[in-house]
C-alpha cells in the first residue's frame, strides 16, 4: 500500500479516524491496539490506546491486549481491524446482538470466519494468551476451543445488504474501490 492502511486518507480523515469514529456510534469506550512504536493519527480523546506487547504475533495477541484493556470496564468487545472504511454501525450491533450467553460470536462464510468482525468476552483473555503462547496465532485456533456462536454471513445482509463491513482494503485496488463506493476521495 506504500504506507500504513491506518494513515491512508479516506475523505476528510484516515482510515483509522473513520473507522473509530464508526465503532464510536455504538461501542464505549473504543481501543485501538497498535505496535510499540507506530504513530498514530491524532484520534478523540476518549479513545484507549494500547500497545502490542511483543511484535508479530498478529491479531489474536491484538485482541488479548484489547480486551484486558476493557476488561474493568465491559464484558465483551466488538473486534475489528483498522482497514474497513465501510463499517456500518448497524453490522456492528446486529453482531453484537448474536453474542447471547455465548463467549464469541463470529461471522462465518462457508468455511471461512471473519474473526476482526466479532464479538468476544473479555473473560476470555486468558484463555487467547495461553493460546498465543503455544504460538497457535490463528483467531481459529480461539474460535474452536471456546462457546463461540457462528453467525451466517447471509443474516447480516439485512443490516448491511453487500456485506461492506467485511471488506478490508488490503490493495490499492480494494482501497480505490472503498474510496467510490463511499462517495469520498483521498484528500
Amino acid at each position: 500500500m506504500g504506507q500504513p492502511k491506518l494513515s491512508l486518507p479516506f475523505g476528510s480523515e484516515v482510515m483509522l479516524q473513520r473507522v473509530v469514529r464508526l465503532l464510536g456510534e455504538v461501542v464505549s469506550p473504543v481501543v485501538v491496539v497498535a505496535a510499540r512504536d507506530q504513530e498514530l493519527p491524532e484520534l478523540p480523546d476518549d479513545v484507549l490506546v494500547c500497545r502490542d506487547e511483543e511484535e508479530d504475533l498478529g491479531p489474536l495477541a491484538g485482541l488479548a491486549v484489547g480486551l484486558s484493556a476493557l476488561e474493568e470496564k465491559v464484558d465483551r468487545a466488538f473486534a475489528c481491524g483498522c482497514d474497513v472504511p465501510l463499517l456500518k454501525p448497524e453490522f456492528v450491533r446486529a453482531v453484537i446482538d448474536q453474542l447471547g450467553d455465548h463467549d464469541a460470536a463470529v461471522p462465518k462464510e462457508d468455511d471461512f470466519y471473519h474473526p476482526l468482525a466479532g464479538i468476544y468476552r473479555t473473560s476470555l483473555v486468558p484463555r487467547i494468551l495461553t493460546i498465543v503462547r503455544e504460538r497457535r496465532l490463528r483467531p481459529l485456533f480461539l474460535i474452536e476451543s471456546v462457546d463461540a456462536v457462528d453467525i451466517p454471513v447471509e443474516s447480516l445482509r439485512t443490516v448491511d445488504p453487500d456485506l461492506d463491513s467485511l471488506v478490508n482494503t488490503n490493495t490499492p485496488e480494494a482501497y480505490e474501490a472503498a474510496l467510490q463506493k463511499a462517495g469520498v476521495s483521498a484528500e
